[in-house]
């Protein structure tokens, strides 16, 4: 970590307003529900003033955190903490090779542990520094699966007795082929399968018809129903799903494609009947811009530290008003309590508010992140305190070690039935 004096081709061409300086910058690690979360801490001259962001990118955190500590601290130690826009440009294009899930990550934590400073100098949360609430509460929805149909519906009504209006279903496939839900044994696939317990495209459109068509008649016509298809289809693929999916109504179908097809995304969704969320995978602004503005996409999903936090999602959130886009921020386990007041904090400013993917944190998140924010009775409300309101507990946090087994490969384990690696 660094806590030498901002080099001088690093500092800004103006005059700061006062004297406080940022003066360490710190990557924190912690896993207290067994996934990596990445925090970075930005300390300043005036005792006890810091703030926190995320950078969780749980599958690569330790190469963010020597990002953060190795090349941001150098360039910001030294710097005024109020110059959010000009410090996330700075941290940007540092690397000349810019843009991707870690340098933006690191980013991400930078520019949201300023947006937490600039709160707390302020003495207001960070959601009046947006330009004030547009709306007093955030619906979320919290996901639903099981190994079997009736094990995903089973839990969808415990949610909607909970108070959610909005649920994901999920539910398992033989094998690896399930996702978002226990997996089915092996031995439930084929027998003459190359690859035994590998993904059934076929299946996979045939069943989950039948999910939903149960679904409508066990928890009736009110709740709102979503599903993932996790980047597994081809374009005439995902028109057949969503074709076969229009008597259900969906809130939205999430990632119908892969990345790497997403040009197709406007022909895709000019032939499907249900809404089309899509941007979880994005890595950066732009990629996010494209995708708002491209015409492919009914709701964009993006990881907000993954296009460089808090700066560069408001930007998208504005994109998105002006062409009728609507948001719905990726918010599952691997996504920090601060990273959820990020997304909240963008919510509850925002008028292109769609939906809140939400996340029921454990007891130890509460423990190691003091302030993390509950989902009640379907609801997100952000703190009325100074920054996020969301404090890290060093010491618990120390109690909870981050590590690699089973984030570093843990989406290259879907194969096809006849072993060939499929998207995550």
């Amino acid at each position: 970590m660094s806590t030498q004096p901002a080099l001088s081709a690093f500092a800004q061409p103006w005059e700061a307003p006062d004297d406080v300086r940022i003066t360490r910058v710190r990557a924190i690690a912690t896993a207290p529900e067994g996934i990596p979360l990445l925090v970075v801490k930005v300390e300043t001259s005036d005792d006890g003033l810091y703030g926190l962001g995320c950078a969780t990118y749980t599958q690569r955190w330790k190469a963010v955190a020597a990002y953060v500590e190795e090349h941001l601290a150098r360039l910001v130690v030294g710097r005024y903490p109020g110059d959010i826009e000009d410090l996330v440009r700075l941290a940007r294009f540092s690397s000349y090779w810019r843009e991707g899930p870690v340098g933006n990550n690191a980013i991400s934590g930078l520019d949201q542990a300023l947006w937490d400073i600039a709160g707390k100098r302020a003495g207001r949360p960070v959601h009046e520094l947006l330009g004030g609430k547009v709306r007093a509460a955030v619906d979320t929805y919290l996901h639903a699966g099981g190994a079997t149909m009736a094990e995903t519906l089973d839990h969808a009504e415990r949610l909607r007795d909970q108070g959610l209006r909005h649920i994901r279903l999920q539910t398992g496939q033989p094998g690896s082929g399930h996702y978002g839900a226990p997996a089915v044994p092996p031995a439930a696939a084929a027998a003459d399968d190359v690859y035994a317990g590998g993904w059934n495209v076929e299946e996979y459109l045939r069943r989950t018809p039948e999910l939903f068509a149960a679904a409508r008649d066990r928890l009736g016509p009110d709740i709102a129903l979503l599903h993932d298809v996790h980047s597994r289809l081809t374009p005439k693929q995902a028109v057949v799903l969503a074709r076969a999916l229009e008597p259900y109504r969906l809130f939205f179908l999430e990632d119908v494609i892969a990345p790497e097809h997403w040009d197709r995304l406007p022909e895709v969704r000019a032939a499907s009947p249900v809404p089309l969320a899509v941007g979880e995978l994005t890595t950066s602004l732009t990629d996010a811009a494209r995708l708002v503005l491209g015409g492919g996409v009914d709701f964009i999903r993006s990881h907000i530290s993954g296009i460089g936090g808090l700066t560069a999602a408001r930007k998208i959130a504005a994109a998105a008003e002006l062409v009728g886009v609507r948001t719905a921020w990726h918010a599952p386990g691997d996504t920090s309590p601060i990273g959820a007041a990020a997304n909240v904090a963008l919510d509850v400013t925002s008028p292109a508010f769609g939906i809140q993917e939400g996340h029921v944190y454990a007891d130890a998140v509460h423990e190691v992140f003091p302030g993390t924010l509950r989902i009640e009775r379907g609801w997100l409300r952000p703190h009325e305190t100074p920054g996020w309101g969301i404090d890290l507990d060093e010491k618990t946090a120390a109690r909870y070690p981050a590590g690699l087994a089973g984030h570093d490969a843990w989406a290259a384990r879907v194969r096809g039935r006849d072993g060939g690696l499929i998207a995550p």
